[in-house]
């Protein structure tokens, strides 16, 4: 499989953007550029597998490629919270 550099960089963009904004949501920070670009792609791998197991399909596009990396990054924030355990919501490190 090839892939351009236009496509790797509209994967890259679309993982730090997710996993910003997954970091925004579950724990009310980002986790540096590095942190968010690892969790926005594993989120997007959670999310493309998770929402048609669920019936939801949100079309296509950039802004869909967001939002479905954004849920699967949330869904992995909160897997990791729950594995982890003994934090509470409102505390921060």
């Amino acid at each position: 499989m090839n892939m351009s550099g236009e496509s790797l960089l509209v994967i890259l963009i679309v993982g730090v953007v997710a996993g910003w904004l997954a970091g925004q949501l579950v724990r009310g920070a980002g986790f540096g550029l590095i942190g968010d670009l690892i969790i926005g792609v594993i989120g997007a791998f959670i999310g493309s597998w998770l929402l048609p197991k669920l019936g939801i399909h949100l079309g296509t596009g950039i802004v869909s490629a967001i939002v479905n990396a954004t849920i699967g990054a949330v869904v992995l924030l909160l897997l990791v919270r729950l594995v982890r355990g003994g934090t509470s919501w409102g505390r921060r490190w």
